[in-house]
């Protein structure tokens, strides 16, 4: 069993859209005199692939719906926040009206992650009036980030991309990744034996979950710390992204 560092970068600055987030985190390493090494695992918190990406929405420019005035008055929410959280929804999972469950509203988004409003986020963006919305598709995203580190360094990489999500039955928020390219997120070990000589019928882990918690222990939420290496973990190269987390329809004993 080889020993796993989470290393976080410091130093990257406010992102802007159309920034290259590749050539700004190699600078950030830099500079803390860190180097990029083949085996690495680059997380990124979602917050600025989105920002980098242009996900940004000004309310001042949103026009809500009747329904989403409807549901603003019923949720205690800004009408405009509805209007751009229902069209970042699939479906709607759970809705509560009180106040003090600060009206929460539950939803799949078009990625297929379960998560309250969406993923819409107004912390941590310059501008009270803006809100940053979640990656157009997270998996395409990383596949980018792996591709221009492969250019920009020549080394081989995995990138997660990583959200804060509540859970559940179960108290406090954690990070999950919703994109991920060049590891794969599932390792199953079904068929292999435990240390009893037991065969092991339904284990599946989601690696790229325990990356995205582990490396979220270092990132914080208040430190402005966006990105951290996970170095040491021998990861399965390859999978089809973070899309291969999301249970299908028929298997979902909870839907």
């Amino acid at each position: 069993m080889n020993s796993v560092s989470i290393i976080p970068v410091i130093g990257i600055p406010e992102i802007q859209p159309g920034d290259n987030l590749v050539r700004v985190v190699i600078e950030a390493t830099r500079k803390n005199n860190i180097s990029i090494i083949s085996g690495d695992i680059i997380v990124f918190a979602q917050k600025i692939v989105s920002k980098s990406e242009g996900r940004m929405v000004k309310l001042s420019d949103v026009s809500p719906s009747s329904f989403a005035i409807s549901l603003g008055k019923t949720l205690h929410k800004d009408p405009r926040i509805m209007e751009v959280i229902l069209g970042e929804t699939k479906r709607i999972v759970k809705m509560d009206s009180q106040e003090s469950c600060k009206g929460r509203f539950i939803v799949e988004t078009h990625i297929g992650v379960i998560c309250a409003n969406a993923g819409i986020d107004a912390s941590n963006v310059s501008g009270g009036d803006t809100i940053t919305l979640l990656p157009v598709d997270p998996d395409t995203s990383a596949r980018k980030l792996v591709e221009g580190f492969k250019k920009e360094l020549g080394v081989e990489v995995a990138v997660v991309i990583t959200d804060t999500v509540g859970r559940p039955w179960r108290q406090g928020l954690t990070e999950i990744a919703i994109g991920c390219w060049g590891m794969k997120p599932l390792k199953d070990y079904k068929g292999q034996q435990d240390s009893k000589g037991y065969e092991l019928r339904a284990t599946v882990l989601a690696i790229a979950d325990e990356i995205a918690g582990a490396a979220g222990l270092v990132m914080g939420k208040t430190d402005s710390i966006p990105v951290a290496i996970v170095r040491g973990y021998r990861y399965e190269p390859g999978g089809k992204g973070a899309r291969e987390l999301i249970r299908n329809p028929e298997e979902d004993l909870f839907r």
